[in-house]
């Protein structure tokens, strides 16, 4: 039996056949390393590129534990996770392989169109709480959220609330498919999305970063030239010793063809 699983590594490696890769992390991120992963099998047929969310948290978490060999993520590796990777003997390096935009998102039959940055950390920490307050109707406003081990959380949570804690009992959702799924059915609803996701369920606001003297529709254009605040790179992460492994993959992410399924999903461009 040694003799028969030497013989297929030698195999293997004589003929060039990649065992499968595991990427996870980020719901954000699904989307686009999926429709990466289908071409980049297409052209690759000896290639395996299998793709999964559940959360840049639980990307790392994976990532720590060995159970993947790419983390995506939405927001940048925090120190403690840094840490446990080292204390497990790993080292990792990161990589930007696109940009988001990152959209507010109401009922298409909100009359509300535009929302300062401070109307919206109002309305996620609970100070505002009905939609007149903002020149909507006279309704309850329903706050949604991404889970905490979301990226996207993290991310909204620093740079539209400055760093101040959600409302208590903020309706907290697994997927971004569920925060629109939930938004398109309730009137009075709110929440947030990558710039991917956006379909007719849902309406996306304009939202001003100057105190309300501009306010920007979310969109790749707007991202690209400055004018929309909101946005983010998003990450590949990966272990050193993965290296020969993943980098076939990242480099297809990166080249023209790459960054140009990029921009088609919806995504900005890291050239």
């Amino acid at each position: 039996m040694k003799k028969l699983v030497l013989l297929f590594v030698a195999v293997a490696l004589s003929t060039n056949i990649s065992f499968a890769q595991r990427i996870k992390g980020s719901d954000t991120v699904l989307p686009l390393s999926q429709k990466e992963a289908e071409n980049f099998m297409k052209a690759n047929p000896s290639q395996t590129v299998t793709v999964t969310g559940g959360g840049s948290g639980v990307g790392i978490s994976a990532l720590i534990e060995g159970t993947t060999d790419i983390a995506q993520l939405s927001r940048k590796i925090k120190f403690d996770e840094k840490q446990k990777l080292q204390e497990g003997g790993k080292n990792v390096k990161e990589v930007t392989i696109a940009y988001d935009a990152l959209a507010v998102v109401v009922h298409p039959g909100n009359k509300v169109t535009n929302l300062t940055r401070e109307q919206l950390e109002g309305i996620f920490t609970g100070k505002i709480k009905n939609w007149k307050e903002v020149g909507g109707d006279d309704e309850k406003i329903v706050p949604y959220a991404r889970e905490t081990s979301s990226g996207t959380y993290e991310f909204f949570k620093e740079s539209v609330l400055k760093n101040k804690n959600y409302m208590n009992g903020i309706m907290s959702m697994p997927a971004t498919g569920s925060i629109i799924q939930s938004i398109s059915q309730t009137k009075g609803a709110i929440g947030y999305v990558g710039l991917a996701y956006l379909n007719k369920d849902v309406k996306a606001v304009h939202v001003s970063y100057d105190k309300g003297a501009t306010f920007t529709e979310p969109s790749v254009a707007n991202a690209k030239n400055e004018t929309y605040s909101i946005v983010r790179p998003l990450y590949f992460y990966y272990e050193n010793g993965s290296e020969k492994l993943v980098k076939p993959f990242i480099d297809y992410v990166l080249s023209d063809e790459g960054q140009k399924i990029v921009s088609e999903i919806g995504f900005i461009t890291v050239k």
